[in-house]
């Protein structure tokens, strides 16, 4: 298998959203997206004690054109939307969302965060869908970790949960109208993979702790978006730490991008129709209860 070469890495630099802490290395100065996937923000925030969880995280917003994707490393994620989904995902699964159309959600700590740790950290992953199922009904798929295929190595040192797509063999059961694979690796120091990709892929790789040596190039650390060109068929990891790695490919679908806040679109006619949709509750409406 040709493994493929790194294009760039992109660093997680400090962001304040709203008071939060984060970490975001897409889009950067550099890149503006890697199609399809148009934004990267890694938390690992501390949930207040002196908050209600249900006044913590994130309130109701809207999202349009686009898929919002939580994946969860630890305690866990609240959500409730504006068509009746009410499910809590604890560390090690996903909540995966095609906000079509249009739709109302909230992001908030489970009433039980401050029992199981009190922090909170993870990945929320933004990928763009195809123009012509931007105005399809939304749907939301909670995946457990639990119930989330599995890989594991002969020697037992890299694992992966495989969310969507195929990866190593393993299919994962969350539906994406944009043609992805996703899955969350871990790795114990030494830990080899090589892991064959489509070559009409983008790909990218992201560390959220420890080391890896990427074949053909080197060491790269955590908190860094390895991008790899499209001159390959996979990648070739070995672990020099302990690491935790979120893994993506995804078929670009190469139209053109106009965003605004939480709205994703294709021309700017739409952005406008997707705000005053919006102001007149066409996306419903959401009352946490």
């Amino acid at each position: 298998m040709k493994t493929r070469t790194v294009s760039r890495l992109l660093y997680a630099h400090k962001v304040d959203m709203g008071g939060m802490p984060i970490r975001q290395p897409l889009p950067s100065q550099q890149v503006q997206q890697i199609d399809p996937f148009l934004l990267l923000h890694h938390a690992d925030i501390k949930v207040p004690t002196h908050l209600d969880p249900d006044n913590a995280g994130v309130g109701p917003h809207p999202h349009r054109g686009f898929s919002p994707v939580t994946f969860i490393f630890k305690g866990g994620v609240h959500h409730r939307d504006s068509r009746g989904n009410d499910s809590i995902i604890y560390a090690g699964g996903a909540q995966w969302m095609n906000a079509g159309m249009g739709i109302m959600h909230s992001e908030r700590p489970p009433q039980d965060i401050h029992e199981i740790g009190g922090r909170q950290e993870i990945i929320q992953l933004w990928i763009n869908t195809p123009a012509k199922n931007k105005m399809d009904q939304p749907k939301y798929y909670p995946l457990s970790a639990e119930d989330a295929p599995k890989f594991k190595s002969e020697d037992g040192s890299v694992t992966a949960k495989v969310f969507s797509g195929e990866v190593l063999g393993v299919k994962g059961p969350i539906p994406s109208q944009t043609i992805v694979n996703a899955a969350t690796l871990e790795f114990n120091r030494g830990g080899k993979i090589s892991i064959p990709l489509p070559e009409s892929h983008n790909v990218f790789i992201y560390l959220l702790d420890g080391k890896l040596n990427v074949a053909g190039f080197g060491m790269v650390e955590a908190l860094h978006i390895v991008h790899f060109k499209n001159d390959g068929a996979g990648i070739d990891l070995e672990a020099l730490e302990d690491t935790r790695v979120l893994l993506l490919s995804g078929e670009p679908l190469n139209e053109e991008v106009v965003s605004h806040g939480p709205f994703v679109m294709n021309t700017q006619t739409q952005i406008m129709e997707a705000m005053r949709d919006y102001q007149m509750g066409k996306m419903g409406i959401l009352i946490e209860d």
